[in-house]
This record gives structure tokens, sequence and C-alpha cells, in this order.
């Protein structure tokens, strides 16, 4: 680590701290991820998940892991710097998005999520503190969560952020599997529009309620395996009939609607897989996309590496060097300490309430989360 001068924290959490350094020898920013448990030897550091992950993970919509290094058996991930999250672009903005901006946002983010899906991993913790942002290019960070999709079940169900989080996990599935990830765009994709969130449940059983209090409850026709989950829990769903999204979101054309319809589906089978959602109509007009390096020069070889750093691979278990990405609370490096971070708390809260069970009641409360129109009022939860 001498090699970097730290420059600034970004960020801590129960895993990591993350820093603002700046290389030495060249002048570029970089963010570092500092693990806070001990690594005793390079073969405990590859069974990372993010490691394992981020070897395989090279597309510029994927944050960019420069290097591993472990020293006196702490482990430090080295990644390229990002300005801030998609938070953050939220939570300093006094006026909504326009329409193409946000066609942007998510089109990035789903080529890096198509990108992951393809090569047999799903993220696990997609929400806006883990897209990471600089200038108009969107990155996916944080991948201590990550799973492989033929990866065999069961799941911990503890995955995730709360309003993010899949109806499927909520309900202690353990088979889930990418579709949980394709539900937190469309919960994403709400809330650029908004500005607010769309599920803020203070409870597991209070993020149920939000959920079905605007797609309406689930039925034996529409999820029967969602029913069969419910009972094996003994619960039961609050009763309510769809709110339609474009009333709660009168700023979305009816395609961003529908495509927020389709990831938003109750059945995880039912949702359109990322591959097929950038083929909605919603995408079928010029996304002015960021410009990036040919792909050979973002994919050397780790000989031309070598030549180019002076340095052993990054990959390689010698020296100071392993990669991988995360990033959490303030700056470019959110999302990246992992675990904790800050999350902001609805200022209107429509909890479970016996008498509540009805569509107009739901109606009024969602329509009160995107009524105001700054996120002054609200303060990030810690999970």
């Amino acid at each position: 680590m001498n090699r970097y001068k730290v420059t600034k924290q970004l960020g801590d959490g129960t895993y990591g701290s993350v820093l603002k350094a700046v290389n030495r020898s060249t002048g570029e920013v970089v963010a570092v991820k500092k693990m806070k448990k001990k690594f005793y030897t390079w073969e405990e550091c590859m069974q990372l998940r993010e490691i394992k992950s981020l070897k395989k993970l090279n597309h510029p919509n994927i944050v960019k892991l420069k290097e591993v290094i472990r020293e006196n058996d702490e482990l430090f991930f080295v990644f390229e710097y990002m300005e801030c999250n998609l938070y953050e672009c939220m939570k300093k903005r006094d006026r909504h998005f326009p329409e193409s901006k946000i066609r942007n946002i998510c089109y990035q983010m789903l080529q890096g999520l198509a990108f992951m899906h393809k090569h047999g991993f799903f993220h696990r913790d997609i929400k806006p503190e883990n897209m990471l942002v600089k200038g108009d290019i969107v990155k996916i960070a944080d991948f201590g969560l990550a799973r492989e999709i033929r990866s065999r079940p069961p799941y911990t169900d503890y995955v995730s952020t709360r309003w993010y989080r899949a109806p499927e996990v909520l309900l202690r599935c353990t088979s889930y599997n990418s579709p949980i990830d394709t539900w937190a765009m469309g919960c994403i994709m709400a809330e650029l529009y908004t500005l607010r969130p769309l599920f803020p449940g203070s409870s597991e059983a209070d993020e149920i309620y939000k959920i079905c209090s605007v797609l309406g409850s689930p039925t034996q026709k529409s999820w029967p395996e969602g029913i069969r989950l419910a009972n094996q829990m003994n619960f039961r769903f609050p009763q309510f009939v769809p709110t339609p999204l474009a009333s709660l979101i009168p700023n979305a054309s009816p395609d961003a609607i529908q495509l927020m319809t389709d990831f938003m589906k109750y059945d995880p089978n039912q949702r359109p897989g990322v591959p097929q959602s950038l083929q909605y109509p919603y995408f079928q007009v010029n996304v002015n996309t960021p410009q990036y390096p040919p792909a050979q020069q973002r994919q050397q070889p780790a000989q031309q590496r070598q030549q180019h750093t002076g340095a052993q691979d990054p990959l390689a278990p010698q020296s100071a060097s392993r990669r991988n990405p995360s990033y959490s609370q303030s700056g470019g490096a959110s999302g990246m300490a992992g675990g904790t971070g800050s999350r902001y708390m609805a200022n209107t809260r429509y909890a479970p309430k016996a008498s509540a069970h009805n569509n107009s009641a739901a109606s009024h409360a969602a329509s009160n989360i995107i009524a105001t129109k700054t996120h002054q009022s609200y303060g990030r939860h810690q999970y």
C-alpha cells in the first residue's frame, strides 16, 4: 500500500472501510476498500465472493477492480474511483430527471446486469447506493453478496436492502435466482421517476404490505408458489386491488410503465430476463450511452498489464495484488464498505392496520410517498 497515499475516508461499514487514495507514481485517484477481517493466506482471499465474481466480470458498466493487495494480513481492494452513487444523484435533485436521462441510466444498469447474468452470476443487492456514477457513466458495484446462478440452493433469505427485496425472498424462498435482480431494477426505475422509494417498508411485514398496496394482492392464479410460501409461514397477504402505476408515476411514459410493471411481477418466472428487457419498446429510441475504450484496450492480457504497469498480474496470488468491487456511504465509494449503509426513511408511513385493507387507502398512502419534491425530511436507515 506504500504506492498509494490516502487522502480521505469515504465510508465505513460492517465488513470494511472505503478510502480515497492517490497512486503516488501516476497521480491516479482510486477508491480503496480495506477489509476489517484479517486474511492469513491468498487461498482464504480467493474464497471471497467479490473476488470470485469480479475475476470473471470485465464490462464498462461494472466497476473495475484494479488490484488486490494483502499486506500484514490485511486485505485491500483497489477500484477505479467514481464520483458518487445513484442515491446521491437523486438526493440532490430539486426536480425530476427527464425521461431520456432515466432511460440512459437504466440502459447502462441493465447492460451490466445482462453481462453478469450471462456469465453466471446474480448480484442479490441491487440498490441505488450500489450504482456508481461518474459523469454520464453508470456502473454496478458491491459484489459481496453475488452468487453463481448455477450454485445449489438453499440461499440465505437476507439479501438486498429491504426496499428492493423481491417478494419471494421476503417469503423465505430458498431457491430464488436472477429474477430478484430484475425486481430491484423495477423498484429503482420507479424511484428515478419519483425521487422517492416505491416500497419503503419499515419491516419485512410492512414491506409486503406496501407491495400489495400498489400491486394488489397475489392470488393462486397469479402466483401459486407465493401462496404456498405464505401458507408455509402462516402468513396472510393483506387484501388490496392494484393501484395503477401510471397514477403513482404520472411523469413516466406508457412504455416505461409497461417495463416497470413487468419487472415487478409477483411470479419471478413471469419477469423478463435482462436481455429480453433491453428489447422493450422503452429502449427502442436513440440511447446516448457514453463512449468507452475499444474492447481490446479494456481486456488486456495479463502479460500486457505486467509490461504496462511493471507489476505482477493483479489476479496472481503473489506480491500484493488481487481484485474486486463494492462501495458504501458517501462520495464515490457508495456501497463499497458492505454491510451497513445509510438508507432514507419515508416521511409518510402507511403501516398495516386492521381497517386499512381497502384500495382507496392504499392508493392514498402510496401517492403520499411521492408527494414531496425534496429529500430534506428523509433520513437513511441503517441496515
